[in-house]
């Protein structure tokens, strides 16, 4: 059964998928009086301009440029100098600009010059006019290089955990983002003013309930200002007393200390927003509103509360406790993380096994580790298969190697700003928390699993070893920025693993084990990568979802649990930037959904290529996997899926 049509057969496509489609879904049917039409017999290929995207190089929103580099497709390189001018006569048009051709370029490309800068979005904009021209392979800014950052912090010199041997490698991802447009909320013991933080602060919330642990004289209110969690002799269910922590206010400068303003520390992120959320008072805090934070911070809606204006787009916690991880915790995680929203979390500080503490056990999280100035795991620091990834937590038993960041100085209520070094889990968790962020400024768009993944990714071996469990290792930040601007270059695949835990994984046997919404995703024939069968999903140029699943028992003493499979997108979109037709890869586990890949038009390629989707949190379960294509309202896009499998080592 046709679906996937060129422009020309595009009506007749469409009006096939309105009458056989909807059949399935009771979405609505055609008049009465409106006949079938009869569509082709076979799926088409689509325009060749579907099959090479033009590569369109990324902007700073707060850079301006006016010179770029193009690359001419053969045609129009060989024509001449007014053939060329084609490609960008048009977009300077639009853009208001007068344009000209500077130089040649060994590699290929040429110069142009804008008489005018262009600044973010209108960047990005003359750019994609470029490439609609159809005479470009590439155009990108002629974008200015600069010595790799180093801030002009006083004490920027005694944070080893940034830049040291067994730091993260901080300097060099700094030249490609500094967290531009995240937002990372701190749910901690609230903050307090600190000239080395308050220009990254955004409004927040205090979700702790208990007036008279909060200290504020009333319960949940909009000011997430921390009044001090010290305690007196016996408060807390010992014996002994204990100063204000301000644990929050070091957290917040861990993940986005002010940074190059000559005065004290750097953050990861400098120039990402913190959002803090009070969850943690005197004698610490409770799960219910702890959860509530959650919801909150990720853009839900709690009872009494008003919706958080700026929800954000990455959840610091550190924070913990003992025993398994319950459904409320599970929920909110899961509720946030399906928003969009990666939550980072604590290991423990316990010297024990991280799958005894939470939320550090739970799923649909990143849990973190620590890691000494040596680049072993710290003395005190939980592990086991629970940890995801490590990063730098300190030692204070050693002078100068603690995480220094931001505190204040009052032993019990605020008093003046002040810096200090400490050490735990809760101190190497904003260290990946600001991570996500410089990751989510390059792309805004990435779910929580491809941060997880990209995260495991950029990991180097524990340089003094690890023997108890450190996750994928520790975290670097140079090899996750590498990798997210494209100057890595791309593994050739490892071939197909053997002991395949799906059955039918190649679509031989058609739709046998297999369960979809749509009868025409079986298909056959030579669009097959290998054999005879295939999947296809969508391609009718209007909207429509179709989804294919399977259910799989992923063993509780796997390591490395993947789902591999080969996909090619076919599209007729003719954009180089809009994701207009989605394909995700979820897993239900009875709890919630989980998506843990997407690819969308912007993937289209003449070949197969093979995909890799992380497994590891779902060990010990039954899951259903499914592929689920989401096509909007015009143009089509075809997602073939084949030779999948899901192997446990």
């Amino acid at each position: 059964m046709a679906r996937f049509s060129t422009p020309l057969r595009r009506t007749l496509a469409v009006s096939a998928a309105v009458v056989i489609g909807m059949s399935g879904f009771g979405a609505g049917a055609l008049p009465a009086n409106a006949a079938p039409v009869t569509a082709p017999a076979e799926k088409s290929l689509p325009k060749a301009q579907g099959e090479a995207k033009v590569k369109i190089g990324s902007v700073e929103s707060a850079e301006s440029y006016d010179q770029f580099i193009v690359t001419y497709k053969a045609s129009a390189n060989t024509a001449g100098k007014s053939s060329r001018a084609k490609a960008w006569g048009k977009a300077a048009k639009a853009a208001g600009v007068s344009v000209k051709e500077m130089r040649a370029m060994a590699t290929g490309g040429f110069v142009v010059k804008a008489d005018e800068k262009l600044k973010g979005n209108g960047a990005k904009e003359f750019m994609a006019d470029i490439a609609k021209s159809g005479l470009v392979e590439s155009v990108e800014p002629d974008a200015i290089m600069k010595i790799s950052m180093t801030p002009n912090d006083t004490r920027y010199d005694e944070q080893w955990h940034y830049s040291g041997t067994n730091g993260m490698r901080l300097p060099s991802a700094w030249d490609i983002a500094t967290g531009q447009g995240s937002i990372v909320a701190v749910l901690d013991t609230g903050i307090t003013s600190h000239s080395d933080l308050n220009a990254n602060v955004i409004s927040g919330y205090d979700f702790v309930s208990s007036s008279s642990s909060a200290r504020d004289g009333n319960g949940r209110d909009s000011n997430p200002q921390d009044e001090g969690d010290w305690y007196a002799a016996g408060e807390c269910g010992g014996s002994y007393s204990g100063s204000s922590s301000w644990h929050g206010t070091h957290v917040a400068g861990t993940v986005a200390a002010v940074t190059n303003n000559s005065s004290g520390v750097a953050g990861v992120a400098p120039n990402a927003k913190i959002q803090p959320v009070r969850v943690l008072a005197k004698c610490g805090g409770s799960l219910s509103d702890i959860a509530d934070a959650i919801i909150w911070a990720s853009g839900g809606s709690v009872s009494g509360v008003p919706n958080n204006p700026t929800p954000a787009d990455t959840i610091n916690m550190s924070l913990g406790g003992g025993g398994a991880c319950g459904t409320t915790y599970q929920s909110a995680i899961n509720a946030a993380v399906s928003r969009g929203t990666s939550v980072v979390v604590a290991a423990g500080n316990e010297s024990q096994n991280a799958s005894n503490s939470r939320p550090a056990n739970c799923d649909n999280v990143v849990t973190v580790a620590a890691s000494n100035p040596s680049g072993a795991p710290s003395y005190y620091t939980n592990y086991g298969s629970a940890i995801d990834v490590t990063a730098p937590g300190g030692d204070t038993r050693y002078s100068g190697q603690g995480v220094l960041s931001t505190i204040n100085t009052g032993s019990t209520t605020p008093s003046s700003q002040g810096y200090a070094f400490y050490q735990g889990t809760s101190m190497a968790t904003p260290h990946v928390a600001g991570m996500v962020a410089l990751m989510k400024s390059v792309d805004p768009a990435m779910s929580p699993a491809a941060v997880e993944t990209a995260l495991k990714q950029g990991t180097r071996s524990m340089p003094g070893g690890c023997s108890i469990g450190c996750g994928a290792g520790l975290v670097d930040a140079t090899k996750i920025m590498n990798a997210s601007d494209g100057t890595e270059p791309t593994p050739n695949p490892d071939p197909e693993p053997s002991g395949n835990l799906l059955l039918n994984p190649g679509f031989e046997s058609g739709s046998d084990h297999w369960t979809a919404n749509r009868a025409d995703t079986f298909e056959s024939g030579t669009a097959a990568r290998s054999g005879n069968g295939l999947a296809g999903l969508n391609g009718w140029g209007n909207s429509n979802t179709y989804t294919l699943d399977q259910k799989v028992t992923i063993p509780a003493d796997a390591s490395n649990a993947q789902l591999k499979f080969y996909l090619r997108v076919l599209t007729n979109e003719g954009t180089s930037y809009s994701q207009y037709d989605k394909l995700t890869v979820q897993v239900l586990d009875g709890y919630g959904t989980y998506n843990m890949g997407t690819w969308s038009n912007l993937d289209a390629s003449s070949s197969y290529q093979l995909q890799t989707v992380d497994l590891d949190n779902f060990r010990g379960k039954t899951v259903t996997l499914r592929f689920k294509g989401v096509e909007d309202s015009s143009q089509a896009t075809l997602f073939r899926i084949d030779d999948a499998s899901v192997t446990a080592n």
